[in-house]
């Protein structure tokens, strides 16, 4: 007999004294703790107090039955393996109980006192089963959950720009297409801004590239905190960014752009005293559909030129046209 069966709680309920009295007698000679009860109510509130794994029980009882308990039982532990009692003439109860979720049943009077120990012996090794199956199924729901997770935090990473957290560019091509056919769908606008870090290759050849890490984190950051929470910020390769202001049209993208610009301008980024003005500054080229083109790249095509415009009139601008 293992450890486990040894130190094993069974429950026997039954209100004749003297069947109490043998199962309790066999069940702990085999080296099993065993709890007795005298009614069905008097089990189940033991039960409540501290479930049993394994329970003998007599189906014909006073006030509540063994199926009634059995019932009860099942209700609070599931796991629980009951075995019910019955007499020759009872042994349709015992296979409603069977149906009911009990384990096996026991005819009394006992013919061999044996029976109870192997009964009680293939219930404990059901238990056993039972609770580790439930273990594993708890261990694979688990490690689902973990491998969700993971598989999330994959294609988080894989439409995130690895240095400033922002989107990439192949996450922004898509989310513009999306936006178009939206708002060809329900004729709707929308706005996006080019936006290229001035004089940049100064900056990093004078401060060194660590210095020009920090300074596209802190661009990105100051941008993000001046948009909406349907607004998309990329980060479209090297110093250049690109912004999708949905439901935006030119004025209103040019109010939030010339903002950004301020916000790079007055921020004090270090070393920028090297800079041909002195300060860290932006460009910015502002294209709304479909004044500027009816398809992302026409857009992107036309923002694009008039950053190179902002930047041809003397940088720290913005061009709408």
């Amino acid at each position: 007999m293992t450890t486990e069966e040894t130190t094993c709680r069974i429950l026997v309920v039954d209100d004749e004294q003297s069947l109490r009295i043998i199962l309790s007698q066999v069940l702990t000679d085999d080296g099993y703790d065993v709890t007795v009860a005298a009614s069905g109510e008097e089990a189940l509130e033991l039960f409540q107090q501290n479930p049993f794994p394994i329970v003998f029980t007599d189906i014909v009882m006073g006030d509540l039955n063994g199926l009634e308990l059995l019932q009860k039982i099942k209700e609070i532990q599931p796991q629980t393996q009951v075995i019910v009692i019955t007499s020759h003439a009872s042994l349709d109860t015992a296979i409603t109980a069977l149906r009911a979720g009990a384990y096996d049943y026991l005819v009394k009077p006992f013919s061999e006192l044996d029976m109870i120990s192997n009964v009680a012996g293939r219930a404990i090794e059901k238990s056993g089963l039972v609770e580790e199956n439930r273990r594993l199924v708890g261990e694979l729901q688990n490690k689902n959950e973990q491998l969700v997770s993971a598989n999330k935090a994959l294609k988080e990473l894989a439409v995130r720009d690895g240095l400033t957290g922002l989107y990439n560019h192949r996450y922004f091509q898509e989310a513009l297409t999306v936006e178009v056919l939206r708002c060809k769908r329900h004729e709707r606008i929308f706005s996006v801004i080019f936006i290229d870090v001035d004089n940049f290759k100064q900056y990093n050849d004078t401060n060194g590239h660590p210095e020009g890490d920090n300074a596209l984190k802190s661009i990105s950051d100051l941008i993000s905190s001046r948009l909406r929470a349907s607004d998309i910020l990329a980060r479209y390769g090297g110093e250049e960014f690109i912004l999708l202001l949905p439901e935006a049209n030119k004025d209103f993208a040019a109010e939030v752009g010339e903002e950004i610009r301020k916000l790079i301008e007055q921020h004090p980024f270090s070393g920028e005293e090297s800079q041909p003005k002195g300060k860290l500054t932006i460009s910015l080229g502002v294209a709304t559909f479909k004044e500027d083109g009816e398809n992302g790249s026409s857009l992107l095509e036309k923002a694009d030129e008039r950053l190179y415009r902002a930047k041809a009139d003397g940088r720290n601008l913005l061009c709408i046209d």
